[in-house]
């Protein structure tokens, strides 16, 4: 069997290289080997992300290899899910997630998605182009604790506000993706910047007191 450092590399290149069944098959090696989907995600499958994104972001590759890759690490998501579910159930809390209305973009918000929802999280996703009312909407509905608010597209910056005026005091919001710094999230109100998958989990339960 291999270790635990080649089977997060076989992770990370699966993403990397658009490969769905080699993703597969490491995270089904992963969970023989006893490896946490926390840092499955975290250390393999994130990683190869970032690589992705950073080669995205020099045009080395296009909109097309984004989404192989994300039907790659999707793949390997589906078979983390039950052990993820199962950490749902434990409730450290319940954060409602969604890209904002006018971007479609979904890869960094699943990204935080696995990241929280494998360190016990209960995530909501309400998907892409998501409506600022929806946001407060599905919040109340599920009496969640944190709001996270995600987009792509420089456009979209002043939606990110709304949806901080939206939730108000009554939920935590956090905010990330391409067009927004911290320091512009602290202008808008909201209550935390996450530049990036690795980041949620440590930026949530600061804010959750745990």
């Amino acid at each position: 069997m291999a270790n635990k450092e080649e089977i997060l590399k076989k992770l990370r290149e699966a993403v990397e290289n658009q490969d769905v069944e080699g993703a597969k098959k490491a995270a089904e090696e992963a969970l023989d080997a006893d490896i946490k989907p926390f840092d499955a995600v975290n250390k393999g499958l994130g990683k190869g992300m970032e690589t992705i994104s950073d080669r995205f972001d020099k045009a080395d590759i296009y909109l097309p290899e984004i989404m192989l890759s994300a039907d790659a690490m999707e793949a390997a998501l589906d078979v983390f899910r039950p052990v993820m579910e199962e950490a749902d159930k434990k409730g450290k809390g319940t954060v409602v997630m969604g890209t904002v209305e006018g971007d479609i973009h979904v890869i960094g918000k699943k990204v935080c998605m696995a990241m929280l929802r494998g360190a016990g999280y209960t995530v909501i996703d309400t998907g892409g182009d998501t409506p600022t009312e929806k946001f407060r909407e599905k919040a109340e509905e599920v009496d969640a604790d944190v709001v996270g608010a995600s987009s792509l597209m420089s456009t979209s910056k002043p939606i990110q506000e709304e949806v901080a005026d939206a939730c108000g005091d009554d939920f935590i919001t956090i905010h990330g993706g391409a067009p927004v710094t911290e320091e512009f999230i602290k202008e808008i109100g909201g209550d935390a910047y996450v530049p990036n998958g690795a980041a949620v989990v440590k930026t949530v339960n600061r804010l959750m007191g745990q």
